[in-house]
């Protein structure tokens, strides 16, 4: 039975400390850039766009994960302690709020430029899995997000939670959310005949279905519990994501039909 001792500062920088958490989208964020412009742009146009598309993408995810947090998981406290609002260094990111964000960036900065969105979000969805994958691992590392109890001899102890082996939910994540949704997505996008706009409806779809999994073995958020029967919060999310994953594509389809 493996006990998680891990120290979530990485290191310190003078008096600073460095977490995981905030290395993780640092080099997500680099990754994915790199794997962008090495191996899935092809025109200078865009390449030079994207460079520019970056510092849209870093708000969009620091807003939108904030106030998802707030609004999605925690907005009572937050509502009763505003200014605690705007202390991000101490935690509450929510990945649907990061995803709303980033949308609505690359939507404002595809209109700026005059270029189909979906071209940029396909570029973001294909490459999204990096970072999915450094963070997850980062929830693994704080102990944070963690699974329900377990029989299993691959349970993981968090001594900081309590002393019963649990499944290590971020590490699923991890596989799900990070391996095997880049495998899919990039089949799909690196295809002769690709569709502007798959990536993006396939991110939301299989996404949507793997955090869904996911969820069945990671303990609700204390504070909220269970939303309806044994659905939590992050499973509503993602059962949306999936209905307007659906919808989208369609539409998608009758307009270019």
């Amino acid at each position: 039975m493996f006990t998680n001792n891990f120290d979530p500062v990485a290191f310190y920088l003078f008096a600073f400390e460095i977490k995981w958490y905030s290395l993780s989208y640092i080099f997500g964020i680099l990754f994915g850039w790199f794997y962008c412009k090495r191996f899935l742009i092809n025109d200078k146009i865009i390449s030079s766009l994207f460079d520019d598309l970056i510092t849209y993408l870093i708000v969009g995810i620091i807003l939108g994960g904030r106030l998802g947090y707030i609004l999605f998981y925690n907005l009572k406290y937050y509502s009763q302690n505003i200014f605690e609002i705007f202390f991000v260094w101490e935690g509450g990111m929510s990945f649907h709020g990061g995803l709303i964000g980033i949308i609505f960036a690359t939507y404002l900065f595809s209109k700026k430029h005059k270029i189909n969105k979906y071209i940029f979000l396909d570029l973001i969805s294909a490459s999204a899995p990096i970072g999915l994958f450094f963070g997850r691992i980062a929830n693994f590392i704080n102990g944070e997000l963690i699974g329900k109890a377990t029989n299993g001899n691959w349970g993981i102890i968090y001594p900081q939670i309590d002393n019963i082996p649990r499944h290590p939910s971020q590490l699923y994540e991890c596989f799900f959310e990070g391996i095997l949704l880049f495998i899919i997505l990039n089949i799909i996008f690196l295809r002769k005949k690709y569709k502007t706009g798959t990536v993006s409806f396939a991110f939301l779809f299989f996404y949507g279905i793997f955090r869904f999994i996911s969820e069945i073995f990671r303990e609700p958020d204390a504070h909220l519990g269970y939303l309806i029967g044994w659905l939590s919060m992050g499973m509503l999310l993602s059962l949306l994501m999936i209905f307007l994953s659906i919808i989208l594509f369609y539409k998608s389809n009758e307009v270019q039909s």
